[in-house]
Order: structure tokens, then C-alpha cells, then sequence
């Protein structure tokens, strides 16, 4: 694994429409970050693995704000868990997402992006997550993904399959990933997570990935 370095990498295009931008949190939002995703992940509707539709279990630990997701769809309630309605979307974490996206496409861009869920993974040191598609919503606005804590390996590959092409990316914390336009659809995965890499700074043992979508669905 690499290290920051002396010369930090500045923003990188992976692919068309998918950006990397490192460092972008500062340690501040970091940590407050992290207190956030601990208030959310009490509840209403607690973090949990999710169960899949064949019966496996999700390694990754996952709580929603906005909108509920479960294996393919969202919903307003739990009802794979506790039955409660999620958490709002809070209007700072969608100016954010606004914000993340304007360093990844422009200032126009970053005013026409609304995005009204969350889905908030916990990476432990044995937690990873397969090649997927962020196919449920029904827009297709930019997804952003925000890291936080321990750094791992982003598999960002094609829109076709799950298997190459490919890029590897090291995401650390703080680290912004957005990806929209052309590569909205390419399948993405985490085949691993480095183990006690996170800033103490943060008080984090593990990895945050906080995910900002636009779903497309009606507002109530």
C-alpha cells in the first residue's frame, strides 16, 4: 500500500465521468462524519448486514438515510429490519454532496445535483464488497463516495460485466470518488480493506464509505 507522500496526487479521471479526488475531507469533516454515522447507526432503522435475496449475508454493515435500500429497490421503511421509517436526509449532507460534485465536474453541475439517500457502509478488516452496479435509482445522476477511515482497494471496471477492464484505486480517508456520465452504470467493488491504516485522529477502527444518490423518486 501506498503512503501520501511528500506530493499528494492531485484530482484524477479513472475513466470517463469518474473522478478521484484525494484528501478532499478535511480531518474536521472527517471526524464529524464519523459522529454522524454513529448517531445513524442507532437508528430509527439500525445498521445491519444486509440479507440478500438468495439468502447470503452482506459482509459490509450498511444504514440509510432518505430512502431504505434492500436488495433491489427503495423504500421509506425498514421493512427487512424493523419495520421503522429511515432517517431524513439532512439538507447539510446534500450541500456536500453538492460541493463534491462541483469538484468533480464544475459549479454547474454541483447546483443541479439533489441527492436524497444515503447508503452508509462499515468496513471492518474482513468486510469487502463485489463487483455491483448502482442500478436501483431511477436517475442518473452522479453517485459520490465519500471514505473515511481505513483505506482499501477500489475496483472500478466497465459497464458491460463484471470482469476487466478494470482500474485499481486506493482510497484513503478523506478521499472523494464520484462517478456519473458514462461510467454512472460501470460495475464497482471493494476486494480489499487495509487493516489499521486510519488517522487515530479520527477514532475510527475500520472504513466509512458514505454513498449520496439521486433516486429519482417521488418526494413526500
Amino acid at each position: 500500500m501506498s503512503g501520501g507522500g511528500l506530493f499528494p496526487l492531485g484530482p484524477r479521471e479513472i475513466a470517463p465521468g469518474a473522478w478521484h479526488v484525494p484528501e478532499w475531507l478535511s480531518a474536521e469533516r472527517r471526524r464529524e462524519l464519523v459522529a454522524a454515522c454513529r448517531e445513524w447507526a442507532r437508528g430509527p432503522v439500525p445498521i445491519r448486514h444486509t440479507v440478500l435475496p438468495g439468502g447470503g449475508v452482506m459482509s459490509v454493515q450498511t444504514v440509510c438515510l432518505g430512502w431504505h435500500w434492500q436488495p433491489y429497490r427503495y423504500t421509506r421503511t425498514a421493512g427487512d429490519v424493523n419495520g421503522a421509517r429511515v432517517a431524513a436526509f439532512p439538507h447539510w449532507l446534500a450541500e456536500l454532496g453538492r460541493a463534491a460534485v462541483s469538484a468533480a465536474y464544475g459549479d454547474e453541475a454541483g447546483r443541479r445535483y439533489s441527492p436524497d439517500a444515503a447508503l452508509v457502509n462499515f468496513y471492518d478488516g474482513d468486510a469487502r464488497m463485489g463487483m455491483h452496479q448502482d442500478k436501483d435509482e431511477r436517475s442518473s445522476a452522479p453517485v459520490v463516495s465519500l471514505s473515511v477511515g481505513d483505506s482499501c482497494v477500489f475496483r472500478f471496471g466497465n459497464t458491460e460485466d463484471r470482469g476487466r477492464p478494470y482500474t485499481d484505486v486506493e482510497l484513503a480517508s478523506g478521499d472523494l470518488f464520484v462517478f456519473g456520465g458514462p461510467s454512472r452504470f460501470a460495475f464497482h467493488g471493494v476486494p480489499k480493506v487495509y487493516a489499521g491504516t486510519a488517522d487515530p485522529a479520527v477514532a475510527l477502527t475500520g472504513r466509512l464509505n458514505i454513498t449520496l444518490r439521486e433516486t429519482g423518486l417521488a418526494r413526500d
